[in-house]
């Protein structure tokens, strides 16, 4: 696959991607190189790694442990300290190998050693490939609330290498065709189409066209001011509902695609109620998504503790909840106010 270039940067493909790697490496002279990894990408992804970059420069392995519940300001600050003991300063490397949690914490953790610090990421899952590892955005939660501490900063380049798609399970996989479907919806419905016709479509095709919509979405708008709101399409409410699993000692986790999933079955039902989005449509997009996910129940009981979550979304101006909705597919509209009542009928939508 040709490589997609960024504002900055490039997204590169396979064997090109490592080439160019190398020669990042060989032509910027980094006085020492940082591998961020999780117990997972070091058994699973690193010797295909390190079997295809070509430099004689020796490179320092940091772990840290998998999983969203990691993705914390104590988790950056174990990975300052490695960096300062291995005597990392600001002509280091810092590479991300992982998932969306690795390089949304790596890209934060380089960006604020030193003032900053070069990053390249190599996202591991089909998650972090079509959404975490483009676009310039790091950072970590608070608590439960998703990025809630994070900045803007882009890497040196972003190496794409569907290879590791084998390393994850078939979860991992699914919670990734959430953001793809995302994009369906929300700037190109022949993705959508796509998934809904055949759930065994050419995952390459699939990851190329979704890095280049967001790609395209970003360079319009880098800072999330105006059309870049669509890529929360389906996680204002979705955040919440995986904050609420997460903090729920008594609920299994809900991965990332998972809730972003019934998200967009929400928003899309607050899309026809609001807008006029065809209630046809709405159930398409639910018959789709629950051909993929295992139903999630979203109990009575639990609305009033999501609904608190709401509270804090990025997104949120002056305590007003900003819904990106839907008046048709590919046809957004930004910055849509919901009500309380509405927001918990959608959720009881889901769960007929």
């Amino acid at each position: 696959m040709k490589s997609i270039q960024a504002a900055t940067y490039s997204i590169s493909f396979q064997d090109k991607g490592y080439n160019e790697l190398s020669n990042l490496i060989e032509s910027n002279e980094y006085s020492s190189l940082f591998i961020l990894v999780d117990e997972n990408t070091l058994e699973h992804c690193y010797p295909k790694f390190i079997e295809n970059l070509e430099t004689t420069k020796s490179i320092e392995i940091i772990k840290i442990r998998s999983g969203e519940i990691h993705k914390n300001l104590e988790t950056c600050i174990s990975v300052w300290n490695s960096i300062t003991k291995l005597g990392g300063d600001r002509k280091s490397l810092l590479i991300t190998l992982g998932g969306g949690v690795i390089t949304d914490l790596g890209g934060f953790v380089a960006s604020c050693f030193k003032r900053g610090i070069d990053f390249v990421n190599i996202p591991t899952t089909l998650l972090s490939m079509v959404d975490a590892s483009v676009g310039g955005k790091t950072g970590v939660d608070l608590g439960v609330l998703k990025n809630q501490i994070g900045l803007f900063a882009n890497p040196e380049m972003v190496l794409i290498d569907t290879d590791y798609l084998t390393t994850v399970t078939e979860r991992e996989i699914k919670s990734g065709i959430a953001e793809i479907i995302k994009y369906g919806l929300t700037y190109d419905v022949k993705l959508f189409n796509k998934i809904k016709q055949d759930k065994n479509n050419n995952i390459n095709d699939l990851i190329f066209k979704s890095i280049d919509i967001k790609n395209k979405v970003v360079q319009q708008d880098p800072k999330e001011q105006n059309i870049r709101k669509i890529l929360n399409f389906g996680h204002t409410l979705g955040h919440a509902i995986e904050s609420f699993y997460l903090e729920s000692e008594d609920k299994n986790n809900l991965t990332h695609g998972e809730a972003i999933a019934v998200g967009m079955v929400c928003e899309s039902y607050l899309s026809c109620k609001l807008l006029g989005f065809s209630f046809e449509k709405v159930n398409e997009v639910k018959e789709v998504i629950l051909s993929i996910y295992d139903k999630v129940h979203l109990s009575k009981e639990d609305f009033p503790g999501i609904m608190e979550l709401l509270k804090h979304d990025k997104k949120n101006v002056n305590g007003q909840v900003n819904f990106v909705l839907l008046n048709d597919y590919e046809d957004y509209q930004l910055d849509c106010k919901v009500s309380n009542e509405l927001i918990t009928e959608s959720m009881e939508f889901f769960n007929i």
